[in-house]
């Protein structure tokens, strides 16, 4: 396989990686397996942590690191109660980067920061970014309505240049990329690379059952929708029997079910329910959630369990952003890394000028 000449931007010189490539953390996707062989092949992979344990998270980062000398990351939630020994997991196992899909505390960042891990949160507006910025986060992923799972309304293309032009330190984009063209794309709106939730999951290093990924493969674009019928806020993912059966259900079916779904996920994570609760209010605080958005929060883990790890798409959903209209192979990571970054070089010497990249 040839390997592919390495493009500097702020964000691999920020990591340390080859390629300004990072492939997201999702949850019960992004493990050891997909997050080693993402490294391997020059980009950054995210470790999804939310799913497990501590005890587990540690274990997973030591398998990650005896299958790569690469720079990794692992991706937390910020309103979790048990953040802080995440971070203290993070610090001591010496992981590079730190993401976080809400906004972390500014003490958060300052110890992880002072403990030399790159702290890189997911935003989806323009006033977080901002406000991540000036707390002193080293990057931010800023995410448009394209990508999959948890989404907001607002495009790329218009998000993006908006974040670019706010902050002063590096914007990687999200949703809605899967080529070298769309690299391209993002490095000209101003970016110093790009994510890609979707595009990683249909690869063959994914642990994703393979009857799983045939029905991503056979999505067409307008066969990705989004409801609220999951959890109460605006979810990215395939349409199918069981969304529609979702967004049928009253509120009475749907809360009994999330009860059911957070017993399910506190004997699976072993959280106490007095620390599932404080997590509760947490997101309550954080997202402006009612309660009764809280509870039906707990369906997500392990519906998304359903499909990801246990083949099941008809008791699972399956989260989604876009561009899985548009994906028909499962290439390995490094495959994949390897004809972005040549797709990129392609287009880049299409354009006047040649290729400038900073």
């Amino acid at each position: 396989m040839m390997d592919t000449a390495p493009m500097g931007t702020a964000l691999t010189r920020l990591v340390g990686v080859r390629h300004p490539i990072v492939q997201t953390g999702m949850g019960w996707v992004a493990g050891p397996r997909l997050v080693s062989a993402t490294a391997n092949a020059g980009a950054l992979g995210i470790l999804a942590s939310a799913t497990m344990s501590p005890e587990r998270l540690r274990s997973a980062v030591r398998e990650v690191a005896s299958r790569t000398e690469a720079p990794f990351g692992v991706n937390l939630r910020a309103d979790a109660g048990d953040a802080a020994e995440r971070v203290r997991i993070i610090i001591e196992e010496g992981v590079r980067v730190a993401s976080f899909a809400l906004a972390p505390k500014r003490e958060l960042i300052s110890r992880l920061k002072d403990a030399g891990v790159v702290v890189i949160p997911s935003v989806g507006a323009r006033r977080h970014a901002e406000k991540v910025a000036g707390w002193g986060a080293d990057a931010v992923v800023v995410q448009g309505g394209e990508g999959g799972g948890h989404t907001g309304e607002v495009a790329t293309t218009v998000l993006l240049p908006q974040v670019v032009d706010a902050v002063d330190i590096p914007v990687v984009a999200a949703g809605g990329f899967h080529d070298g063209r769309g690299l391209v794309a993002a490095l000209a709106y101003g970016a110093a690379g790009i994510a890609m939730g979707t595009r990683f999951l249909l690869t063959s290093d994914s642990t994703v059952p393979a009857a799983v990924k045939a029905r991503y493969l056979a999505a067409a674009a307008p066969d990705v929708t989004v409801t609220t019928a999951v959890d109460g806020l605006p979810h990215r993912m395939l349409r199918s029997e069981l969304v529609a059966s979702l967004e049928r259900s009253g509120r009475a079916a749907a809360l009994v079910r999330a009860v059911r779904h957070a017993a399910a996920f506190r004997r699976l994570s072993g959280l106490s329910w007095a620390r599932m609760v404080r997590d509760g209010r947490a997101m309550r605080r954080g997202k402006g959630l009612s309660w009764s958005q809280v509870l039906l929060a707990a369906n997500t883990p392990m519906l998304l369990k359903a499909s990801m790890v246990d083949g099941r798409t008809d008791t699972g959903v399956m989260a989604s952003g876009q561009v899985a209209g548009v994906i028909d192979d499962l290439p390995s990571c490094a495959e994949l890394v390897e004809r972005i970054m040549a797709e990129a070089a392609e287009a880049l010497d299409r354009m006047p000028g040649g290729r400038t990249v900073g």
